[in-house]
C-alpha cells in the first residue's frame, strides 16, 4: 500500500501490517508524523529507503515517500465458520427469552461473483452490524479480503470471520446438510426479502454480483429467492447496498418473531 493518505487510514483502521518504508530525507507533514507514531504504536518495523529503493519496492513512483507493508489475510474454512456460529447459538438455548435465542440462530452472507475488493469491505461491516456470524466467498471470480477491502471495513474484517471456498455451490450444500436454509437475493424471486419464511431459522443468504446476480447452480441450489422492491427506474442496486437492506430485513424479521414468541409464552 503506498500514498500518505492511504496508508495513514490503513493503519487508524488496524490493517494488518509488518513493515513501513519512509523515504530519506522526506519532508514530513501531519500526515507523516502521525503514520509514524501510529506504526510505532502498533509495533511495526520503520525502514528508510533512498528513491530508487522506494520506486522498486512500490514498482511505481507515485508513493509520496510512504510504503505500508500489507499482512496477507487469515482465511478460515467453512467448517471453522460453521463451527463457531453453532457454538454460539447453542450457548444461548439455555437464555430466559425466545427472542434472544431466534436472534443467536446462526447468520452468514454469501457473495457470488463480487469482485469489487470495496463492496465486500462494505458487506463486511454490514454483516457485523447486523450481526451475521461471517462470510463466505469463493476462491475464483470474487474479490478478496485485501487492503482496500479492509480499509472500508472500518475495522469490522479484524473481528469478522471470512471462509474462502473452492466451490460456493457445494459449500451451499453443506450448509444445508448442517440444517441452514439458504436464501438467495435477485430478481424474479418467489418471495421479498426478510418473508421468505427462512428468516427464523439457520440461514445463508446469498448474493450475486451487481451485473449477472446470481449463477445458474447457485441459484438452483437456493431454497428461496427473494428479491428488494425497488423503482422500476433503476435496474439493480450495487452489492453492499442490497447486503445491508437484506441483513437489516432478517434482523427485523427475527425481532419480530421473538417478540410474538415471547408474547405466547406469557
Amino acid at each position: 500500500m503506498v500514498g500518505r493518505n492511504a496508508v495513514l487510514e490503513a493503519l487508524r483502521v488496524g490493517v494488518p501490517s509488518s513493515q513501513l518504508y519512509i523515504a530519506n530525507r522526506i519532508e514530513h507533514d501531519a500526515r507523516t508524523r502521525e503514520i509514524v507514531k501510529l506504526a510505532g504504536m502498533q509495533g511495526l518495523n520503520l525502514l528508510e529507503a533512498d528513491r530508487l529503493e522506494m520506486d522498486r519496492i512500490a514498482h511505481s513512483r507515485n508513493h509520496q515517500g510512504i510504503i505500508l507493508k500489507v499482512q496477507p489475510y487469515q482465511y478460515h474454512t467453512l467448517a471453522e465458520l460453521a463451527d463457531r456460529a453453532d457454538k454460539k447459538s447453542h450457548a444461548m438455548e439455555e437464555a430466559d427469552s425466545q427472542s434472544a435465542r431466534i436472534n443467536a440462530r446462526p447468520l452468514f452472507i454469501a457473495l457470488d461473483g463480487v469482485t469489487d475488493p470495496q463492496n465486500l469491505g462494505a458487506v463486511i461491516r454490514s454483516a457485523a452490524a447486523f450481526g451475521a456470524n461471517g462470510v463466505i466467498l469463493p476462491e475464483r471470480r470474487s474479490a478478496s479480503v485485501n487492503a482496500a477491502a479492509w480499509k472500508v471495513s472500518a475495522g469490522a474484517a479484524a473481528h469478522l470471520p471470512v471462509a474462502r471456498v473452492v466451490n460456493l455451490t457445494k459449500a451451499i450444500e453443506a450448509m444445508k446438510e448442517r440444517g441452514y436454509y439458504v436464501v438467495g437475493l435477485d430478481g424474479g424471486g418467489n418471495a421479498i426479502v426478510g418473508e421468505s419464511g427462512f428468516e427464523s431459522d439457520p440461514l445463508v443468504v446469498v448474493l450475486g454480483s451487481e451485473g449477472k446476480g446470481l449463477s445458474r447452480l447457485v441459484r438452483e441450489a437456493c431454497d428461496s429467492i427473494a428479491g428488494i422492491p425497488i423503482s422500476s427506474e433503476v435496474e439493480s442496486l450495487n452489492a453492499s447496498v442490497a447486503a445491508g437492506i437484506s441483513l437489516y430485513a432478517v434482523s427485523r424479521a427475527r425481532s419480530k418473531a421473538g417478540e410474538k414468541a415471547d408474547n405466547s409464552a406469557k
